[in-house]
């Protein structure tokens, strides 16, 4: 999952980018010194990287490293009734996309019209309908 997803995407998009990303915890010096680590150093029932937090509690206050873990999500809702509107109507309201048949054009105006309002979130199936109508735009060239 590391090698073959996660570090795959990140050189992608960090060469979109002209940027050079260094991950220096799986340099496998690292990585054999932390295998050598006996566990109670490294994590305990309540927490874990506690090495890590005791190297960064030098440099970061403690709000931060006393903070639970929290994922990172895009603000796909927001961006679709917002700066992305335009876009979104323009390929899914298109000619083409309603020549190919593959959405019902009444549902789907009454999803946009529900998602633009903040009546409900469709957000995901937008997002994916969108996804859908780009690569079959591409592949139809």
């Amino acid at each position: 999952y590391l090698p073959d997803d996660i570090l795959v995407k990140v050189d992608r998009m960090s060469m979109a980018c002209s940027l050079e990303v260094r991950s220096p915890l799986l340099d496998h010096q690292v990585v054999e010194f932390a295998a050598r680590l006996p566990r109670d150093h490294k994590y305990t029932l309540t927490q874990g990287k506690r090495l890590l937090r005791r190297l960064a509690g030098s440099y970061l206050p403690s709000a931060i490293l006393q903070r639970p873990k929290q994922g990172f999500a895009v603000p796909l809702a927001s961006w679709l009734q917002k700066e992305l509107r335009p876009w979104m109507e323009e390929i899914l309201l298109s000619k083409s996309c309603r020549q190919r048949g593959f959405f019902v054009p009444s549902r789907l105006q009454q999803m946009m019209s529900e998602h633009l309002k903040g009546q409900r979130d469709y957000s995901q199936q937008l997002w994916a309908m969108l996804v859908l109508e780009l690569w079959l735009q591409r592949e139809a060239r």
